[in-house]
């Protein structure tokens, strides 16, 4: 079960293994496909219970599209469908007839779900209309694959809203937006930068793009989250429109907003070490495990097994997700690497010395501090451990992220910035696309957001090009 590779020296390789070994995922036949395995699907189920719920206190609901999205509707919107061209798989037969038009595998539902909008919405009194769908979208990757982060098919959600207003629609974005970030860092434990993406950047067809960007080991940014106002893009389109208050027609406004497994790569990045996953205890499928010590003579063994079915049973009736791996085929030892190599945030390791004291051993996975806890009010010492673990994992991975965050007044401070420390490089910036092509083309740094804190930039100049810096821009390379 070791793992052969180091997370600090060989960090590709260590990422490949660990996912596999920990039963995060697994290759399929397919190329550029992975199996989601029920180590990460639990993961995302606590994404997908905690997600819906924000969303379902403000009025939103969920829906299901179809998967087959005909060509004339997916070129409707030129601007969307030029950025979706070189990813789209087609289907062009159906048993032994070819089909009159190809069917494009959903890559993402805008024009599918639009066409369905155009016939429901009519009066303003159909708006907000507000519908997420969990689902899988199918993009024909042409870079290497890396689960999690970049495969072919991505279970993802994808919020798709109308409003009769730009600023409900900006409304829209921002609260969504808040609630990704929440998402990575109250539950994932992984620290982001929110901010707006540069044009050249943004969501193809939209009139503006918001991001959770977080920053893995490597020094590689990660696009986590997006959420974006398509402003009448769509609706004009697909002919979105209401009649107002004054029976005037009008088109529609509308946002849309996405979040997939990806951000389950990012915990795996972020969190894990040499001897596997670490899964914060918020999104854990498991949280506990009880492991016996084992005993050659029958009374000694009896014993114990009595007591920790007593533990199982006190912290499962607290709502606790609980194991007690009471195999007799593998050693103590051999469990313990096993649920390390899991992730599963705390381990209690129970033998005759910690019944004598009517105890517990409780081992965290992150750290691997054990402390002797009393059997008496063990469930509270628990849940106590796991909010502590919780808490104490984001602010590990933000003070490592802070600390690779680096100023630049100009390109050679810049790109001197990139290379040492490999992380974000926050620069005074023209916000032009061809400036921000030149430095990709150099660099292969690209602006990962647009900074909503730093209204004005610290410097007049832009640190590249020279000409005149409105913003301040987080560069970095990227996944």
């Amino acid at each position: 079960m070791a793992l052969e590779n180091s997370k600090e020296k060989n960090f590709s390789d260590w990422y490949a293994e660990v996912v596999q070994k920990s039963e995060m995922a697994d290759y399929s036949s397919i190329q550029g496909c992975m199996v989601v395995r029920e180590n990460a699907y639990g993961v995302w189920e606590a994404i997908q219970e905690a997600f819906n719920a924000m969303i379902k206190a403000i009025g939103h609901r969920n829906a299901l599209f179809p998967l087959f999205i005909p060509k004339s509707l997916l070129t409707k919107e030129a601007e969307h469908f030029a950025g979706f061209t070189p990813e789209v798989a087609w289907v062009t037969r159906g048993g032994d007839t070819e089909l009159s038009e190809p069917l494009a595998i959903r890559p993402t539902s805008e024009t599918i779900m639009y066409e369905s909008y155009a016939k429901w919405i009519h009066s303003h009194r159909d708006l907000p209309l507000l519908l997420n769908q969990w689902c899988t979208v199918v993009r024909w990757e042409t870079k290497a694959t890396k689960p999690f982060i970049r495969t072919r098919e991505v279970p993802w959600q994808e919020g798709h809203t109308v409003h009769a207003t730009k600023e409900e629609a900006d409304a829209e974005v921002m609260l969504i937006l808040g609630f990704y970030k929440k998402i990575l860092e109250e539950y994932l434990a992984v620290p982001v930068l929110i901010g707006k993406k540069s044009d050249g950047e943004k969501f193809a067809g939209a009139l503006y793009t918001t991001t959770c960007e977080a920053l893995m080991p490597d020094g590689k940014a990660l696009q986590s989250a997006t959420s974006h106002n398509l402003g009448q893009n769509f609706a004009k389109a697909f002919g979105i429109r209401f009649k107002d208050k004054d029976e005037t027609e009008q088109y529609a406004w509308q946002a849309s907003w996405g979040m997939s497994t990806r951000v389950i790569g990012a915990m795996i990045m972020v969190h894990g070490d040499d001897k596997g996953v670490v899964i914060p205890p918020r999104v854990a499928p498991l949280k506990v495990v009880i492991i016996p010590i084992a005993y050659s003579k029958p009374e000694d063994a009896k014993k114990v097994a009595k007591y920790c079915e007593g533990i199982y049973a006190k912290l499962k009736a607290a709502g606790i997700s609980v194991k007690l791996d009471d195999r007799d085929d593998k050693s103590a030892g051999w469990k313990y690497n096993e649920w390390e190599l899991k992730g599963v945030p705390l381990r209690l390791e129970i033998g005759l010395k910690d019944i004598e004291k009517d105890a517990v051993m409780m081992v965290r996975r992150d750290t691997g501090q054990k402390n002797s806890v009393a059997k008496e009010g063990l469930e509270k010492s628990v849940e106590d451990e796991l909010e502590k673990m919780q808490h104490q994992l984001f602010e590990k991975a933000k003070k490592s992220r802070d600390e690779r965050i680096s100023d630049a007044k100009d390109y050679g401070e810049f790109k001197k910035a990139l290379e040492d420390k490999k992380g974000f490089v926050r620069m005074s910036f023209c916000d032009e696309r061809e400036c921000e092509e030149t430095i990709n083309k150099e660099t292969t740094a690209t602006v990962r957001l647009i900074s909503f804190d730093d209204h004005k930039p610290k410097h007049k100049a832009c640190g590249h090009c020279g000409k005149p810096a409105k913003v301040t821009a987080y560069f970095a390379k990227s996944y």
